[in-house]
């Protein structure tokens, strides 16, 4: 432990790395009523801290090894951190990455001069063959975690945390192999053994979790690809010494919870967070709920990376709300007749409605997808349910169905051979509170709805598509109708996509 605290003391990382910000996370620090510190790791050359560790290995190699060369398997981040490196030392570099890996990082370590090769699903297949590659070439190995320099590197951190902020209660940690836990566990726990170190990983990537749970090494028979940069199936030998010996506690926290801690780092700090970089701060708003009990007043929370493609905050916007506890999402089935919506969203009161999905599908009874935006969380959600279930309409609740979250609401609808006379209309609202309830009393009449589609994008102007049954006798009624209304309005009856799908 002590040859580890002085390879930290004296690592060479502050030639490649800064020193970044411990910044109060001022939204959330209220909200939970602890100060919340993040750790911007985000704002190194490379958009995450592996750069450190893999800067303070390469640089311990001596002339010989390093002018053959190193090479190196890694989800992305290490990679970068390996490229850098490369290039600010003048050596060759070769990196295996699983082809999973997202194209922002291959590009990235490209762009350094460094050499891609794609194989494998996972971290651990690329390693296999980089190890292949080393005893073939002779090449020197940079272990991403299970490696003394690197984890003497990656402790650097927790001892900048310690000059920022003696006061430090618990430091939340994202664990994939455990190299930057292994060092900042092992730093902190030698400088203020009283401040508790806790290690957060995903659910489905839990491979420290297990092992120290079953005291030896446990290899997961998959993972999960969300949090790409902790996707480990096999923990270091030596981060699962240090990490059994130093972390008070690991605590799991699900794909919602990560994406709503996302949200939350935006929110205060304007960074993008990739999902492993915004484990620390689910991580300990989970733990903080779960034990309440605790009196904490600072808490140290790591931003690891921000290395994300930017196509995946499509995905990560949709499952925050969720993770936040914010948004419901019911199956409701009500009577087939004309005003049951106008009545439904009588029972839903003045909250806001996230998602509207129905079809029509016989006479008696239709079934809606909805998602209702709910402030104060669980609780909130029941008191929706009871009133529901109160006015006698049929209630499923599909909030943590992940079927109905990932697929389900894409695709209601399907045709039918029921409806004779349909048109497509498609609407645009200004987006405040209660704006579909107020569109949909203003479009009440005597025509049938037969598909209504909506779903709030957090855009100025609400978009919905609405299915009626008109005859062609009645289109100057509907126009005289719709001009009435005030609202932009389209007709996409001959859409090629309406015709063919619904």
């Amino acid at each position: 432990m002590h040859n580890l605290i002085k390879d930290i003391l004296t690592s060479k990382v502050y030639d490649v790395a800064t020193v970044t910000p411990l910044d109060k996370m001022q939204r959330l620090s209220k909200r939970l009523n602890v100060n919340i510190w993040l750790k911007r790791e985000d704002l190194q050359p490379v958009f995450s801290f592996k750069l450190r560790g893999a800067y303070n290995a390469i640089a311990q190699l001596d002339v010989a090894k390093r002018t053959l060369g190193v090479v190196t398997a890694s989800a992305g981040n290490h990679a970068q951190g390996v490229a850098l490196s490369g290039q600010n030392l003048n050596i060759p570099v070769t990196i295996v990455m699983p082809i999973t890996a997202p194209q922002l990082k291959v590009q990235a370590c490209e762009s350094r001069g460094a050499k891609v090769i794609l194989t494998g699903n996972t971290f651990d297949d690329a390693c296999a063959y980089a190890n292949k590659l080393c005893k073939e070439q002779g090449l020197s190995f940079v272990h991403p975690f299970d490696n003394l320099n690197v984890i003497a590197g990656q402790g650097t951190i927790g001892k900048e945390i310690y000059e920022q902020n003696a006061h430090i209660d618990a430091i939340f940690i994202p664990i994939g192999g455990g190299g930057l836990a292994a060092g900042i566990a092992t730093y902190i726990k030698f400088i203020a053994p009283n401040c508790k170190v806790i290690g957060v990983e995903p659910v489905d990537s839990a491979a420290m979790y297990e092992s120290i749970k079953k005291g030896e090494r446990v290899e997961l028979a998959q993972v999960g690809g969300f949090a790409d940069g902790v996707a480990v199936k096999l923990v270091g030998m030596t981060t699962f010494e240090l990490c059994r010996e130093h972390l008070d506690e690991i605590i799991l926290v699900n794909t919602d919870e990560i994406c709503a801690a996302l949200k939350d780092i935006f929110d205060d700090t304007r960074a993008i967070a990739e999902p492993a970089g915004a484990l620390a701060v689910a991580g300990a708003k989970k733990y903080l709920k779960k034990y309440p009990e605790q009196n904490f007043k600072n808490i140290a929370t790591i931003l690891s990376g921000a290395n994300i493609n930017f196509d995946r905050l499509r995905y990560v916007a949709e499952r925050a709300e969720i993770g936040e506890k914010s948004e419901a999402i019911f199956a409701i089935s009500i009577p087939e007749e004309i005003g049951s919506f106008r009545r439904f969203l009588d029972y839903i009161g003045n909250r806001s409605i996230t998602e509207f999905n129905y079809r029509y599908t016989n006479e008696s009874c239709a079934t809606i997808f909805v998602g209702v935006h709910c402030n104060d969380g669980e609780s909130e959600k029941n008191i929706i349910m009871h009133a529901l279930q109160g006015a006698n309409f049929k209630v499923l609740d599909l909030t943590d169905n992940e079927i109905a979250k990932s697929h389900i609401r894409y695709m209601i609808g399907g045709k039918t051979t029921q409806i004779k006379h349909e048109r497509l209309l498609c609407f645009k609202f200004p987006e405040r509170p209660n704006a579909l309830k107020q569109f949909l009393a203003a479009m009440q009449s005597h025509w049938n709805i037969t598909l209504f589609n909506y779903r709030n994008h957090g855009a100025d102007y609400g978009r919905v598509l609405i299915g009626m049954e008109i005859v062609d006798t009645e289109l100057d009624e509907l126009n005289k109708f719709i001009s009435k209304l005030g609202y932009d309005c389209t007709d996409e009856t001959d859409n090629p996509a309406f015709t063919l799908f619904l």
